[in-house]
């Protein structure tokens, strides 16, 4: 009779961490992006390129009152999905992780699937808005394409980065049984 040897690295095992990291990663990346390139660099705001962009939606231009006034509503839009996904991702892990929390927060498996997260942030909000639909750039400008063009590259960074750092951390499955003795994590 052959018996099979699982293997309990963080690619296969659990499964459990992996929709609560990059949902935190999605909306803790939307929110450096949104704190640190819309308000304190305002480098740009969700429709600040939308005088070229290509789709036609109506320019508000930044350095208007009004211009300001919409962009500024559209960034609220925008953190509005963070926060929603951030409290869906910690709603997730609540939800799966019943026993042994503290050993998940410091897993190496959480962090690198959040890491994952705000790269696929990256990766899709830079393609989606940076180039498909034109609506803003990192930083607008004669260079913006060298900055939209790091910004996809810190983005596939962060996810190599993230699957490496998952890689690393021992599994661990908080709906095992015998994950927690005595009050203890086994």
């Amino acid at each position: 009779m052959a018996t099979t040897v699982r293997d309990t690295r963080s690619d296969t095992a659990p499964a459990s961490l992996r929709l609560p990291g990059i949902l935190l990663g999605v909306g803790l990346g939307g929110f450096v992006d949104g704190i640190l390139l819309h308000q304190l660099l305002q480098w740009h705001h969700m429709l600040t390129s939308t005088d070229h962009d290509r789709i036609g939606v109506k320019y508000y231009d930044p350095k208007s009152v009004s211009g300001l006034e919409m962009n500024t509503v559209w960034d609220g839009v925008f953190h509005t999905v963070c926060w929603l996904a951030v409290l869906s991702g910690l709603a997730v892990l609540y939800a799966r992780v019943t026993t042994g929390r503290r050993r998940v927060w410091a897993s190496r498996v959480l962090w690198g699937w959040v890491l994952v997260g705000w790269g696929l942030f990256n990766l899709v909000e830079g393609l989606l808005d940076h180039q498909v639909l034109g609506i803003h750039h990192v930083r607008g400008g004669a260079h913006q394409v060298w900055w939209d063009v790091a910004f996809l590259v810190f983005g596939a960074l962060l996810v190599a980065g993230g699957l490496l750092l998952g890689r690393s951390g021992r599994s661990y499955d908080p709906a095992a049984p015998g994950a927690v003795r005595a009050g203890r994590l086994a």
